[in-house]
């Protein structure tokens, strides 16, 4: 019975990190419910870029939404490029984590990363020069736009607005479609 043995100590490994984290209960019920490859290669990859607790409850959720829409198996989901590139890339531990989140949520929910990435291109067409950047919020989550103006003398700060004058009716079209329209 080498299987059910694997299996066995696949899960006491699994509650031995769920422990280590105080992952709550209910996710570590549904990470045991997971079939076994798919139990092991999350339990390899969590242990890889150390995922925190928030991150393992997050990385579970989003696995689960993703299994149901796509009819896949975690396992089939994390073998994705996009997500097994993450842990063999370097950085650290927290960027990978980050990462592995961030390429979870794009795959979940595609429409959003699609508006990210046209907001994205909108900003990098103002062509803003070194100095002043705009930030769109984390997952895009609110309607606020940050600009952000580095500054050292007085002539700097009056060049970076006149920049931003200039750019007025391009940036206000941005913050309108981060805000869910196209139309200004």
């Amino acid at each position: 019975m080498p299987n059910r043995d694997t299996a066995r100590n696949l899960d006491d490994a699994i509650r031995a990190l769920a422990a280590a984290r105080r992952l709550p209960e209910s996710h570590l019920a549904r990470w045991l419910a997971m079939d076994e490859q798919s139990r092991s290669v999350f339990l390899e990859l969590a242990g890889a870029i150390r995922l925190r607790t928030g991150q393992i409850v997050q990385a579970l959720e989003l696995l689960g939404e993703i299994a149901v829409r796509e009819g896949k198996t975690s396992a089939e989901i994390l073998a994705a490029p996009e997500l097994a590139r993450i842990s063999a890339r370097a950085g650290s531990a927290p960027e990978q984590a980050r990462a592995f989140i961030d390429a979870l949520r794009a795959i979940r929910f595609p429409r959003l990363r699609q508006a990210a990435e046209r907001l994205e291109r909108e900003i990098a067409a103002l062509r803003l020069p070194r100095g002043i950047s705009i930030v769109l919020p984390r997952e895009l989550g609110s309607d606020v736009l940050t600009i952000c103006l580095e500054v050292a003398r007085e002539a700097d700060l009056e060049r970076a607005l006149a920049v931003l004058a200039d750019r007025r009716a391009a940036i206000a079209r941005i913050a309108v479609m981060l805000g869910g329209s196209d139309e200004i």
